[in-house]
């Protein structure tokens, strides 16, 4: 499998000759010229997740790939979206695509919690080879090969990231999420991650728009 970080919570996975694009959202760039996407997925609403000035251009370019996203932004977004729920699942190809999750983590009680949809991938070999948990700190329950770890948000403190990643223990972790706050200080919050990771799992940084085998 090979992953592309476009910073924030996009990412790119290639594996078993499909290519699957999570939220291309306003903080993620790289991700426009992209073509001979076979699906598009989108955790939720938020536009960091789903840029509603760039998505339609994607979607042009791509007419082939098959659209996902969680219920409420299916009823929102441009464009043929099947919405996934709890409890879903979908093929890719030889990839099977499970719905998980349901809620985005809560900013503040005062404000109301939205749909953000899990997306669990699978081959043959392990039903769950990569998790996109979007904005949540959703525990499977399973063993995660790959997760992507939200490394720094409104709603989240660096402790609760830390034993969200103990709890999922996933062979390799690589965090998205980290537009909100400076290059400079990446190191805060990497450094606690790499440092209190479970024995076992390889906390791994992206450069940026470079794929990587993983």
């Amino acid at each position: 499998m090979r992953l592309t970080h476009f910073g924030h919570s996009c990412i790119l996975v290639e594996h078993l000759g499909k290519k699957i694009l999570f939220d291309p959202g306003n903080f993620s760039h790289g991700f426009e010229g992209i073509t001979g996407l076979d699906a598009i997925l989108i955790t939720h609403q938020h536009p960091d997740h789903a840029d509603p000035a760039r998505l339609p251009a994607l979607l042009d370019a791509n007419p082939g790939a098959a659209l996902y996203s969680d219920p409420q932004s299916a009823n929102l977004l441009e464009g043929d979206w099947s919405p996934v729920r709890p409890g879903d699942r979908f093929a890719v190809g030889d990839l099977t695509i499970r719905g998980s999750g349901g809620r985005h983590a809560v900013i503040h009680p005062d404000l109301p919690v939205i749909d953000n949809t899990v997306f669990i991938v699978g081959d043959a070999e392990n039903p769950a080879r990569l998790m996109h948990p979007g904005d949540s700190l959703y525990i499977p329950n399973e063993k995660v090969d790959v997760l992507a770890l939200p490394a720094a948000a409104p709603w989240l403190k660096i402790w609760e990231a830390v034993d969200y990643l103990r709890a999922v223990n996933p062979r390799l972790a690589v965090p998205i999420h980290q537009g909100i706050i400076t290059d400079q200080a990446n190191g805060i919050f990497y450094g606690r991650y790499s440092d209190m990771a479970p024995e076992g799992t390889e906390f791994r940084v992206l450069e940026h728009e470079s794929d990587v085998e993983v």
